[in-house]
């Protein structure tokens, strides 16, 4: 009798992924054993566990991988494949995908949400009603998005469709990837120094490599000046913090954006009381339609894997 497929579901992801795994596999969800029994966890369950689901928080790093030694697939729940060591996948002949196209569209929303809360100060302007200051006194002016020069680091699916939001907004539009695409009508900068020197809006919306980490320093913030804006809906690691948060209590910039933080949940304490900062807690993606599609995705994967047929969105 063959031994029933199990899948280790390293995070709390949708009640709605749980039920379909669980339909179809024997389900291990991982973060309710507690650290300290989890290797002797991975130990009793390594004869069963073939698939590994995780998302951009938590995936399948070196020491989870050589724990698993039946492991066959890592099916990622996120666009992102930064917390899945892809090195050593390849060495094991371990297939990986990946849900990339799923939240492209909310993702770039959240990208647009963030800009216009920043320049309009829209979480200030909440806080200045309910506090009941208004009976006293207007709202300070703030900032309009239209007609402004964005900046975006990273031209792929996500990014292409931030340019084309913000292009209804009559925004100017220019960029910075790996190399320069061919078929782009924007602007190409090799350089993201000069990229921030030539935008008022720089948006984050790369993927996160040892190339990219803190692709957005000191120098780059300063190129952007007193009167920028940072956007960032990739990583949090893209930005070096310190430099980020020095730069906008300093006035060195303008404002910022932020879905993703370097050390998250962690948020710097000189963050929290700055009014030109806006917080969200990593939920680009986090609405029930793509939350669904991203889901049905991650499970359509695992059925063509244990089937032998073609992957539908394979990384390896």
């Amino acid at each position: 009798m063959d031994t029933p497929i199990g899948v280790l579901l390293i995070r709390p992801l949708s009640i709605y992924i749980q039920q379909e795994l669980s339909k179809r596999y024997t389900l291990f969800k991982f973060w309710q054993v507690p650290p300290d029994l989890r290797r002797d966890f991975l130990g009793k369950h390594s004869d069963s566990i073939k698939a590994v689901v995780g998302n951009g928080v938590q995936g399948a790093d070196s020491e989870l991988i050589d724990a698993l030694p039946l492991l066959e697939i890592v099916a990622s729940h996120s666009s992102g494949l930064d917390k899945i060591d892809l090195e050593k996948c390849r060495e094991r002949g371990i297939r990986v995908t990946y849900t990339p196209d799923e939240l492209t569209d909310e993702v770039a929303d959240m990208a647009i949400l963030l800009t216009l809360a920043t320049l309009r100060r829209i979480c200030e302007a909440d806080r200045y009603v309910r506090s009941g200051e208004w009976k006293y006194a207007d709202f300070r002016l703030t900032t309009k998005l239209s007609g402004k020069s964005v900046g975006i680091i990273g031209l792929g699916r996500i990014g292409s469709a931030i340019a084309k939001r913000a292009e209804a907004f009559g925004c100017s539009i220019n960029y910075h990837s790996r190399s320069q695409k061919p078929n782009s009508r924007y602007k190409y900068y090799h350089s993201v120094i000069d990229l921030a020197s030539d935008s008022q809006i720089l948006i984050v919306a790369c993927a996160l490599t040892r190339e990219t980490r803190h692709i957005v320093d000191c120098d780059v913030i300063d190129a952007l000046g007193r009167n920028g804006v940072v956007i960032n809906i990739a990583r949090g690691s893209h930005i070096d913090e310190a430099a980020l948060v020095s730069a906008l209590v300093e006035g060195r910039l303008g404002g910022a954006g932020l879905d993703v933080l370097e050390n998250e949940p962690e948020v710097p304490d000189r963050l929290l009381g700055l009014d030109n900062v806006v917080l969200s807690p990593h939920v680009g993606a986090s609405t029930v339609e793509t939350r669904k599609a991203m889901a049905d995705l991650v499970v359509e994967n695992l059925e063509a894997h244990f089937l032998n047929k073609p992957l539908l969105t394979p990384v390896i």
